[in-house]
């Protein structure tokens, strides 16, 4: 269950981890000042309980989502905000949502913009939080980015405190913008697999770029890693 008190939710990927996280001084801070990190990576669990002895429960973003969604409050008009990845994914995600009994109009959406490396900054969707006044804001685009903005609107919202929950493509696995990952494919560990298998040219680089964590958690375990390159 979301505790309404954490006011970021992030969930990084395995790419996030390796990547960003000792490449980026944004993404870093996001992380490590977060009020909620989700065991999202499975590939994350299964190295660390290879390499420590240690079985960490897997939270991931999607059963994060489902759990979210089942709150009944969330389905009042203007509850929610999204921020989508591209106008494509809000025609269907609003679709879907609708089906759902969340009534989400254009007026609960942004589609995101290209974000630059570093710090984020965003006035017209600050504006456009800070006028609708929902309960939550769930940003569902691309990782290494939704964390740092997720971050900058937790520091630059004024008017109002909406829980900022930084799910990425979870949404997109109900409504068929990717693979259905069923409940006990996901408790399985068996998302990325299905994801790749649906569409190996658009994933196999996220995982191969994914492959350095293995050596990180080896070196590092529960220490965080330096930072290579500040942005």
């Amino acid at each position: 269950m979301w505790p309404i008190a954490a006011r970021l939710v992030v969930a990084p990927s395995a790419p996030g981890l390796a990547v960003d996280l000792v490449q980026s001084t944004a993404y870093r801070e996001a992380l490590t000042t977060a009020d909620l990190v989700l065991t999202d990576s499975g590939y994350m669990v299964l190295l660390w309980r290879a390499f420590t002895g240690e079985k960490l429960p897997r939270h991931s973003g999607l059963k994060f989502l489902r759990a979210v969604l089942a709150r009944p409050e969330l389905k009042e008009p203007g509850a929610i905000f999204w921020v989508m990845p591209s106008s494509e994914e809000d025609v269907r995600n609003r679709s879907w949502l609708n089906a759902q009994g969340f009534p989400t109009t254009q007026e609960d959406t942004y589609i995101a913009p290209h974000y630059g490396s570093g710090g984020i900054e965003d006035c017209e969707l600050l504006r456009r939080i800070e006028a609708r006044r929902p309960k939550v804001v769930i940003l569902a685009i691309g990782g290494g980015v939704q964390e740092r903005l997720g971050f900058a609107l937790r520091k630059q919202l004024k008017s109002c405190q909406p829980g900022i929950l930084c799910l990425g493509a979870a949404i997109a696995f109900l409504t068929g913008g990717q693979a259905n990952i069923p409940p006990w494919a996901d408790k399985l560990v068996l998302g990325g697999l299905l994801r790749l298998l649906r569409n190996p040219r658009k994933f196999w680089r996220r995982y191969w770029e994914a492959l350095p964590l293995a050596a990180l958690i080896w070196n590092q375990r529960e220490r965080l890693p330096a930072l290579r390159v500040k942005c």
